[in-house]
């Protein structure tokens, strides 16, 4: 059976969840709104064995339906952006992770203010405390940050210096922090590239499993 949370989470971040066999195009006002970071995502999808959910906004989804029909999910990730009214930006496709059984791993980091001086770019994009391994003299080594997409499901983006990579921070860090959004009664989430080999090895030793599930969607550059 699948996890309440996470039918919950699908449902809101989706617009629906789930549906028969297939791909389908289903209107959401979230598409058409600022994310996370402040910036929109188009289409999202995700698919699990047999199904797959592809969310656009309410005035895309005649458009998009007419280019999906008789489509494989490979032959419409080209001409996805320009459906949904922004061909500026490009498509990505992975695969889809969840966890409710976290690694027993021992904790690797600490939450701070993504404000915090010597902290990457990347983890200044979001607006709460991201979690962060540092070195005896306080420099990092690597972080997560927590993309609270609603109340249900927060998904999970790791990064390690490269200087850094090898020790198993990635996998630890992950699983603490996997650990902390399900004591705040939502659903850790995990997405990566099919190719990141070395991002699948973190999420299998953090707890999350390739149970076949998939995503897609039109993102910002």
């Amino acid at each position: 059976m699948l996890d309440r949370r996470l039918f919950l989470h699908l449902a809101t971040w989706l617009g629906q969840w789930p549906a028969g066999p297939g791909l389908h195009v289903v209107r959401s006002h979230r598409r058409a709104r600022p994310a996370w970071d402040g910036r929109l995502r188009p289409a999202l999808a995700v698919g699990a064995p047999g199904c797959t959910i592809l969310s656009v906004p309410p005035d895309r989804v005649d458009a998009v339906r007419a280019l999906a029909r008789g489509r494989s999910v490979a032959g419409l990730l080209s001409s996805l952006p320009a459906a949904v009214g922004t061909p500026e930006l490009i498509t990505h496709a992975g695969l889809f992770r969840w966890s409710t059984a976290p690694a027993p791993l021992p904790d690797a980091g600490e939450w701070i203010r993504s404000t915090t001086p010597g902290l990457p770019p990347w983890l200044r994009l979001f607006d709460r405390e991201v979690l962060v391994a540092r070195d005896a003299d306080g420099r990092y080594l690597a972080g997560v940050g927590v993309k609270r997409h609603d109340a249900y499901g927060h998904e999970l983006a790791v990064g390690t210096d490269p200087a850094a990579r090898g020790r198993g921070l990635a996998r630890r860090l992950v699983a603490q922090a996997a650990r902390r959004v399900l004591d705040e009664g939502a659903v850790p989430t995990y997405l990566h590239d099919v190719g990141n080999h070395a991002s699948a090895r973190v999420a299998e030793a953090a707890g999350f499993p390739d149970r076949g599930w998939t995503s897609f969607g039109v993102f910002p550059r």
